[in-house]
């Protein structure tokens, strides 16, 4: 579990601190989850125990920043750890939010749609190399998905599809240099990873605020 790893351009050897612009960028997750936790206390003022989940994704969001955090600071498998389960579980509760609460699909729908998504990713995880696209092709499943979300919302004329648009947007570039970090190295020394981080946490800003802006509107 303490076995190092170095997968990143910015970092040149193990110990703590160096990656450290890799690491301080993760600001920008507990930036984002503090502003959303500001918006939910204020939406859900008197209703908390309507909001439970959509405050669970601040939290997840909150926990992705400092997982990110700490494997960046580390390099440590551990560490690995504590910055990819936060990410699975916020894209996991995510998308149940979204089906029960944007798309108001019964529970039958959402179940089957949700497994059809894990069982995509547990495809895409079991069949590709893990190296393919410096390890960037397996979020290629949460991208879609995001897409199909967008592109369901604009069919619908849904007054937050524009949201989605500009989240899946940012997605794709934020893949895009996730993947050609370690290529860049020559041109960049200290990578393109930090700003994955950068543009992750405004999507994920984005889509949060979504669903807690949907709920103000329901409380008008």
């Amino acid at each position: 579990m303490h076995e190092y790893l170095d997968i990143y351009c910015e970092r040149t050897a193990p110990g703590l601190w160096h990656e450290p612009i890799n690491t301080l960028t993760n600001l920008g997750f507990l930036i984002a989850a503090g502003l959303l936790l500001r918006l939910y206390l204020r939406v859900y003022r008197g209703r908390h125990d309507q909001g439970w989940d959509r405050l669970l994704l601040i939290i997840l969001l909150a926990a992705i920043g400092v997982g990110s955090g700490l494997w960046h600071l580390t390099a440590q498998r551990w560490a690995m750890l504590a910055d990819v389960l936060p990410i699975a579980g916020f894209t996991s509760v995510f998308l149940l939010v979204f089906l029960l609460r944007v798309a108001g699909l019964g529970l039958l729908p959402t179940l089957s749609l949700f497994l059809l998504y894990h069982a995509v990713n547990w495809g895409v995880q079991a069949s590709l190399p893990p190296d393919l696209l410096n390890g960037s092709v397996f979020y290629l499943p949460t991208w879609t998905a995001l897409v199909l979300m967008t592109l369901w919302l604009a069919y619908k004329g849904h007054a937050q599809w524009h949201a989605y648009a500009w989240a899946s947007g940012l997605f794709l570039v934020s893949l895009t240099l996730r993947t050609v970090d370690l290529a860049w190295c020559g041109l960049l020394p200290i990578g393109t990873h930090f700003i994955w981080h950068l543009l992750n946490a405004l999507l994920l800003y984005l889509l949060v605020r979504s669903v807690l802006q949907i709920a103000t509107l329901r409380f008008r």
